[in-house]
């Protein structure tokens, strides 16, 4: 019933502005009403030019005083974090910069030459040195930002087996992921999707004859040792999926068929990033708005008070539960994962 009321309101009012513009246009007849622009029209667009440049520019300000804080730049928990941060930070800035530029200069230029009656446009028909200059300025500032991009993806793509880091794999299907870790051989057992055995708990296809993946252990909760290079190996049941996990500045796509490979060393475990300042006002600031929320957020039995946690996410639109697509980080001390990890099922233990 709401929505049929909502429609005769749009339809009442569409009508009621049809019947104004057409009162409107019997208002202008013996009035002149010519296409061209004059020189009071062109006054008026000048003004108003003026008037939008000064609009953005307010706007620009308005949102780096109320919003500008990004603490999501500015807390990073991965040893590439910071690198990535810079590049972004960089970027942003030289952006900002050129925009600031040459919004001024169009909007200034459009009210200075402004259409006038007997005033004809200065042009050139061609100027190699301007074309050259505005070419060459774009060329080396982005070559500049592809090569730092370059060498910053490098230094975290490059693994250096020499490290011994640990390997996981992330296994992602509608709408779940799954951890794998290679136990202690740091190998993991060879896995299809053609093995998979739901009648014997085997959801991920691990080869269950495969001697590497005898220690190998399935978890639906990722913990990682702080201070521990650590190396993805993706996979997809599925559709395309992406492994994002912001904190960490890490994201790879999961692709059906082939395995994907992200590494990175975690540097704050999450007691720490709990008591960033940073962190505190956001977990305060949401808990504020979820009390708002109280009876429908116990009805769904979810606690009522949120608690911080490093989150794996999907990025990219995978179906229609995409956005609960996620599984929880805990970045703990080497002791607190040893004794994690003690208290896991081995691959083979877990099958019915």
């Amino acid at each position: 019933m709401t929505a049929l009321l909502t429609i005769i309101i749009v339809l009442f009012v569409a009508v009621a502005l049809w019947q104004m513009v057409k009162i409107f246009d019997l208002a202008q007849v013996g009035t002149t009403n010519t296409q061209v622009a004059d020189d009071h029209d062109n006054k008026i667009n000048g003004y108003l030019m003026i008037g939008f440049l000064v609009f953005i520019y307010v706007i620009t300000i308005l949102c780096f005083w109320y919003i500008g804080d990004l603490p999501l730049l500015s807390n990073a928990a991965s040893e590439h974090g910071a690198e990535v941060d810079n590049l972004m930070i960089i970027s942003m800035v030289v952006i900002f910069i050129v925009q600031t530029i040459t919004q001024f200069l169009l909007h200034y230029f459009a009210y200075k030459y402004k259409g006038e009656k007997g005033r004809k446009a200065l042009f050139y028909a061609d100027n190699n040195t301007l074309e050259f200059i505005w070419t060459i300025i774009p060329v080396i500032v982005l070559a500049g930002l592809i090569i730092y991009g370059l060498f910053t993806w490098n230094d975290i793509m490059n693994v250096d087996e020499d490290d011994d880091p640990m390997v996981i794999e992330l296994y992602a299907q509608q709408f779940k992921w799954t951890a794998r870790y290679s136990g202690n051989d740091n190998v993991l057992g060879k896995a299809n999707v053609r093995l998979i055995d739901i009648d014997r708990a085997n959801v991920l296809g691990v080869d269950e004859d495969d001697p590497n993946a005898q220690d190998d252990v399935v978890v639906s909760e990722l913990h990682l040792p702080v201070g521990k290079q650590v190396v993805f190996k993706m996979r997809s049941q599925d559709v395309l999926h992406s492994a994002y996990m912001p904190h960490f500045r890490a994201q790879m796509n999961c692709v059906p068929g082939m395995v994907t490979q992200f590494a990175f060393t975690p540097t704050v475990t999450t007691e720490e990033m709990r008591q960033n300042p940073d962190i505190v006002e956001k977990v305060q600031h949401i808990n504020e708005l979820r009390k708002d929320r109280m009876a429908e957020i116990e009805e769904s039995g979810q606690e009522l008070r949120y608690e911080f946690d490093y989150l794996l996410l999907c990025n990219k639109i995978c179906g229609t539960s995409h956005y609960n697509m996620q599984m929880k980080i805990i970045v703990e001390t080497q002791e607190e994962f040893d004794a994690w990890m003690k208290e896991q099922t081995t691959f083979p233990n877990s099958l019915n």
